[in-house]
């Protein structure tokens, strides 16, 4: 006896509400995430492993446009993976506001954060 509750050959027709068309298109989306998040990924993998914070013994000047762009970068794949993986994305516009106004001004939070206490000890460790 064979099972008709299983969907194989990439026939929708089983599922109530899939077709062939919509499994192309979430397929699709699927594949497009993926390579965008393994871009960026590796992106940041290749900027921190060959941009480097000191250069005979200065600062890169680079260092904080590199910084900034890992937490934007970090921030830009959160933000992918809430709204597509999540489906946040399929949300009204005033839910995803509410979401995430609060996230981004805690992340804000803990940027100015970090930033102030870094400058902080750097002049106390380092007068």
């Amino acid at each position: 006896m064979e099972r008709d509750d299983l969907i194989r050959d990439n026939e929708y027709s089983l599922s109530a509400n899939h077709d062939a068309a919509h499994g192309q298109e979430i397929r699709k989306t699927i594949w497009f995430v993926t390579i965008l998040l393994t871009v960026i990924t590796i992106v940041e993998v290749l900027t921190g492993a060959f941009v480097k914070q000191y250069s005979g013994g200065e600062v890169n000047g680079y260092w904080p446009f590199i910084k900034w762009s890992f937490i934007v970068l970090t921030l830009v794949k959160a933000g992918y993976i809430v709204l597509k993986f999540m489906h946040l994305g399929d949300e009204t516009k005033s839910f995803k506001y509410i979401l995430l106004v609060p996230y981004f001004i805690f992340i804000a939070y803990l940027i100015f954060i970090l930033v102030t206490e870094s400058s902080y000890w750097n002049t106390i460790l380092f007068p």
